[in-house]
């Protein structure tokens, strides 16, 4: 009877597996639906009702969504290409400011948000080539090096070009997003929630398409050896660009939305923690799984802004008092246990929560090889 169960829940599990292969789009199409009505609807169960009300936590999901949408682009960059950008945030910034210039106060200018957020990508695939352009022909630490001083740049010209974005005081009153029929407020999130599902459901059924397609496979033979891929005929350098401007044309994505979302644009939002941030949900998401990435950037998140900072509230609402835990500042500890949670995360999970199969085979390699051996010795003993 149980090897029955067990036979059919493998059975299903195949059949999923097969279902999901062959139909990409469409999976990620129902994904998303599904995790765009659990979500609110676990706002409301306990205990995560207790931290804080459904609004509050839709309007925390749509926040987290611009995250996911940075991961999933640095995940092309780093994940799939092998490319280790620490200046990540620097196209993130681009993206918000070309928005804010179309669309604010501050401008005089109110396009169209749909075609602010096409700018707002294209803009920020336009540096990424242009920095992409004479820097990768470096590999590993130099290229990281690089492009963590252009993460640096960036963030000070905006701060010190004050006739064009108005320096330390950013630009204010930038525009909400002006879809027809729709009615974008600060006090009602769920436009913005919504919003945020289709926008991240498209980027990644185009993270998949290219994933399956030739540049993706391109992408990972880079990944694995840039030399082996260079003595087939790639050219490794254009093939890098290409995953370097589309990486930064997702975060200028990204970029753009948040402004609309927040509504102010200043070079605080886009220090190089940000890049940081965002590189450890792609490592701790699963490089090279757009699924991995996604919920991992969610996760994490959640954990870090919503999670480390309402653990005061949960204490103090609880009918009995917990010794040490009720007495611990946790907002003052939030990057404290943050830090742990990483470290720990990489010792006993490197390939990430939601792993790659290729990149998880890749890191347990070497203990593969190490069993193997051992089994290969242990015959010859008994032999």
């Amino acid at each position: 009877m149980t090897g029955r169960v067990k036979g059919r829940t493998s059975l299903s599990r195949a059949t999923l597996r097969e279902f999901v292969d062959v139909h990409r789009s469409t999976s990620i199409l129902l994904g998303m639906a599904l995790v765009g009505v659990l979500l609110p609807l676990i706002a409301l169960v306990p205990p995560f009702n207790i931290f804080q009300n459904q609004s509050v936590w839709v309007s925390g999901f749509s926040n987290a969504g611009v995250f996911v949408l940075l991961a999933l682009g640095l995940n092309i960059v780093v994940g799939l290409a092998g490319l280790l950008d620490l200046g990540y945030a620097a196209f993130f910034a681009i993206g918000a400011y070309a928005y804010a210039y179309g669309a604010s106060p501050f401008s005089g200018q109110h396009f169209p948000f749909i075609v602010l957020l096409v700018v707002g990508a294209l803009v920020a695939a336009t540096f990424g080539v242009l920095l992409g352009a004479p820097t990768l022909r470096l590999r590993g630490d130099y290229l990281a090096i690089v492009t963590l001083g252009f993460g640096e740049i960036v963030p000070i010209v905006f701060l010190n070009a004050d006739k064009y974005t108005n320096g330390t005081n950013g630009i204010g009153g930038v525009y909400k997003p002006d879809i027809p029929f729709v009615e974008f407020t600060l006090l009602n999130p769920w436009p913005f929630y919504v919003l945020m599902l289709v926008l991240v459901t498209i980027v990644m059924i185009l993270i998949y398409r290219l994933t399956e397609s030739r540049i993706g496979r391109a992408w990972m033979a880079i990944r694995e050896d840039e030399l082996a891929a260079a003595s087939n005929g790639l050219n490794t350098v254009t093939t890098k660009l290409m995953a370097f401007a589309l990486g930064a044309s997702t975060a200028g994505f990204a970029g753009a939305f948040n402004a609309s979302s927040l509504t102010s644009v200043d070079p605080g939002q886009f220090l190089s923690t940000v890049s940081f941030t965002i590189l450890a949900m792609v490592v701790l998401g699963g490089m090279g799984n757009i699924w991995g990435v996604a919920l991992g950037a969610f996760v994490i998140y959640t954990v870090q802004i919503v999670f480390l900072k309402q653990l005061n509230t949960f204490f103090e609402g609880l009918p009995f008092h917990v010794p040490v835990l009720s007495d611990v500042n946790f907002v003052q500890y939030q990057f404290l246990l943050y830090g742990l949670a990483l470290v720990l995360m990489m010792l006993f999970r490197p390939e990430g929560l939601f792993p790659s199969q290729r990149r998880k085979q890749e890191l347990h390699a070497a203990d593969a090889a190490d069993t193997e051996s051992s089994a290969k010795a242990t015959m010859e003993e008994a032999l």
